[in-house]
């Protein structure tokens, strides 16, 4: 089974599509005690490693993955280059999109792949991104930076982030970028994700069981917990005016007070949002409302629509529970593109070189 390294690793979104698609975790790594609190709950058999990225020396990646591993992946933090925020040139968490090139280049696997925001192309950041990857040397072959949307990948979210993928050359064949990025789900929407959860019923203060004679999509079918029951579906209490408000909204439209906008059934979720930490003022990202019901999407809807199974773990604060999921990469588009990249890893390179000369 191949092997990855799996960078500011946050709740796990990477790591799950990574099993999904059929690669073990050696080693996660994230600094943040609020974001990654879950973490092992979730992957219990999965080493995590509680520590900042640039105090990860070449001799301590060395004693912690002895044998190595195939792939190094990893979203470092996209707040200095996100669109919505300051973008400023000397937030300090810029230089850790540095440092997961250092790793790659110190662990020296045989393939690497980095998320991020499409602000990383701005012209004010993508100098960065272009050093390192100069850095790298010749052995590597990079595909992107590319934009891909997790909703072409059958998650049912409009989430655009960019994608960086590396090869070496010396051990692995390369696949071209449309073979890496294609995709054999169906398309979802939000009915395919969140319908079913309406007729959960509540058993205690943060357990539901999932309701009676009602129809479930495949997606849906897919993320439903063996046990028949879930956690974090917590409903926000609104005010009474806020629900009045609320019930004005029409399907797809926003509201003018919140900038809350109103999923439609057989629409798309937007960018589901982190907000920030007590750190950075405390500031909560604004949550879509539910297609129906006067009120935000909870917790667990939130994760239907990224892409997280019921059984899943996050915060035990609906604010965290949030922040996790806005930060994370969809498992969807995540399992997608490394079970792509699977049979370039499986597949002894010589035998894919025979194969392109006997073509040619």
């Amino acid at each position: 089974m191949p092997t990855l390294l799996d960078l500011f690793s946050g709740c796990g979104g990477l790591a799950l599509g990574s099993k999904y698609a059929g690669f073990s975790t050696e080693l996660a790594v994230d600094i943040d005690p609020i974001l990654s609190s879950s973490f092992s709950i979730n992957f219990p058999n999965v080493p995590f490693l509680r520590e900042d990225v640039q105090e990860l020396s070449a001799s301590r990646l060395k004693s912690l993955l002895p044998s190595g591993v195939d792939g190094v992946i990893g979203g470092p933090p996209c707040q200095p280059f996100s669109g919505i925020g300051r973008g400023v040139l000397d937030d300090p968490r810029r230089n850790l999109l540095g440092h997961f090139f250092r790793i790659v280049k110190a662990v020296r696997p045989r393939f690497f792949m980095m998320e991020n925001v499409p602000g990383l192309m701005f012209p004010n950041h993508r100098p960065l991104l272009d050093a390192e990857l100069s850095s790298l040397g010749k052995t590597w072959h990079v595909i992107g930076p590319v934009i891909l949307d997790a909703s072409d990948f059958g998650a049912p979210t409009k989430r655009k982030r960019v994608f960086v993928f590396g090869f070496d050359r010396k051990k692995m064949a390369v696949p071209t970028l449309e073979k890496l990025i294609e995709s054999q789900r169906a398309r979802t929407c939000v009915r395919d994700a969140i319908y079913d959860l309406a007729a959960s019923v509540q058993l205690s203060d943060d357990l539901w069981r999932y309701g009676d004679e009602i129809c479930t999509s495949h997606y849906a079918r897919r993320l439903r917990s063996d046990r028949g029951v879930f956690c974090g579906h917590q409903r926000t209490v609104h005010k009474p005016e806020t629900i009045l408000r609320y019930a004005t909204i029409p399907q797809g439209a926003v509201d003018p007070v919140g900038k809350h906008k109103r999923l439609a059934w057989d629409g798309l979720c937007p960018t589901l949002r982190a907000g920030t930490g007590s750190d950075r003022g405390s500031y909560q990202a604004v949550r879509p409302l539910h297609p129906e019901e006067n009120r935000v999407i909870t917790p667990r809807e939130a994760a239907r629509l990224q892409g997280f199974p019921d059984g899943f773990i996050f915060h035990n604060t609906v604010w965290h529970s949030f922040r996790m999921i806005g930060n994370s990469v969809s498992p969807v588009i995540a399992e997608a593109l490394l079970a792509n990249i699977m049979p370039y890893l499986c597949e002894p390179r010589h035998t894919r070189q025979s194969k392109a000369a006997a073509v040619a």
